[in-house]
């Protein structure tokens, strides 16, 4: 299928949000308030700029690595988070002062006259506004500041005791791109390298556009080291760059890909790693697809089983395999509130450990972000993950 063709939901879905997002806002910031004639066409070119810059700031930097469009994506992603808080505002404003009308209907209370009302809608309307800028500015903090370490210990029923306590990383949803650079990485890499884990996993979602634009920035992963190695397993945004020369850079970094694919960790005495390509990578062409049971072909099921799956979806087909722990990304934890509670729609875990059926399953909420430099109730985490004997 044309990239064109396959691409075009996505893009009139974006461009619907844009238009309908950006009305939104023109009629509660610029008419509602009825603002004098000057600040009017100020207000209502800037956030025609804005609405530009949204899109553009998505698009733009998958063409062309250059300073000036990196400054104008991070310009318009942040606008892109600013969108949907100040969405939120003052769109439950509008559902509190609505109720407040009734109620004073319900209590026969005379309306205020018309230049109260316009005070109040004016004041309102910038208490929302300013309330929504500042989270917004914490939540740029939250999330460019130094992922949050989380430590969780997982018990497995299976796991030879000479392998108790065995410490796994994982990295996921970095979204290395246009404004999540190599200076981060290379932060997060030596820092890595302090916990001295004894394996290392990167659950799919690594970067955010193709290979020559982002070299540079992933390079410092070629300092990773840990002794039972460093593996990856692809998400969806891998395969919108440009998979095939992604799982050859990789390779070159000294990461290896798991593409349906099992390992043995630590000999006979050890327990097994298996790796699936993302659930929407058989759009992507023969020979990509997510394949459990290839990947577990011939395993031997007294050892345990350790899956890395990208989106947590996954755990259905691995709870009726047998896995023991199945490790994934892919949701951000929501990244920006109210998110999580649509992404709860689409799979059945957004973050943290949860016991399905008798899989383990962790979800990470991603150590960087997308879109939007935000993380509002979904801080960026790394993960220190503890496997012990049951």
């Amino acid at each position: 299928m044309p990239l064109a063709v396959r691409y075009a939901p996505f893009v009139l879905v974006i461009v619907a949000t844009v238009l309908l997002s950006h009305r939104f806002l023109w009629r509660r910031l610029v008419q509602r308030t009825q603002l004098p004639a000057p600040w009017r066409q100020l207000g209502t070119g800037l956030l025609i700029a804005l609405a530009c810059a949204w899109p553009l700031g998505v698009a733009l930097p998958h063409f062309l690595d250059a300073t000036w469009s990196r400054m104008l994506a991070a310009v318009g992603l942040t606008w892109m988070g600013l969108t949907l808080l100040l969405f939120v505002g003052l769109a439950g404003a509008d559902i509190l002062r609505l109720l407040a009308r009734k109620g004073r209907q319900a209590l026969k209370i005379a309306e205020f006259d018309p230049q109260r009302r316009l005070f109040f809608s004016r004041a309102l309307t910038g208490g929302v506004s300013a309330g929504m800028v500042a989270m917004g500015a914490g939540a740029v903090r939250k999330a460019t500041g130094p992922a949050d370490l989380c430590d969780v210990t997982v018990p497995l029923r299976r796991l030879p005791r000479s392998m108790h306590d065995f410490a796994i990383i994982q990295i996921s949803d970095l979204h290395v791109g246009p404004t999540i650079r190599r200076e981060h990485v290379s932060d997060l890499v030596d820092r890595i390298l302090t916990f001295k884990p004894d394996m290392v996993v990167i659950t799919g979602d690594l970067v955010d556009g193709p290979v020559p634009a982002l070299r540079q920035q992933v390079e410092p992963l070629g300092r990773l080291r840990a002794p039972h190695g460093v593996y990856f397993v692809t998400g969806n945004h891998e395969y919108y760059a440009g998979v095939e020369p992604w799982l050859v850079e990789l390779e070159r970094l000294g990461v290896r890909t798991l593409r349906n694919e099992r390992v043995r960790i630590g000999g006979e005495d050890g327990f097994d790693l298996a790796g699936i390509d993302d659930a929407t990578a058989h759009h992507f062409g023969h020979g990509h697809g997510s394949d459990l049971p290839k990947a577990l072909a011939g395993r031997d099921p007294t050892r345990e089983l350790v899956l890395l799956a990208h989106q947590p979806k996954a755990i259905f087909e691995a709870a009726a395999h047998g896995v023991g722990l199945q490790l994934s990304g892919h949701t951000h934890g929501g990244q920006i509130w109210p998110i999580g509670y649509f992404v709860r729609l689409v799979q059945p875990y957004v973050a943290g450990l949860a016991l399905h059926e008798s899989t383990w399953i962790y979800v990470s909420r991603g150590t960087g972000y997308w879109g939007p430099p935000m993380r509002l109730d979904a801080p960026p985490e790394l993960t220190r993950l503890r496997l012990t004997v049951a």
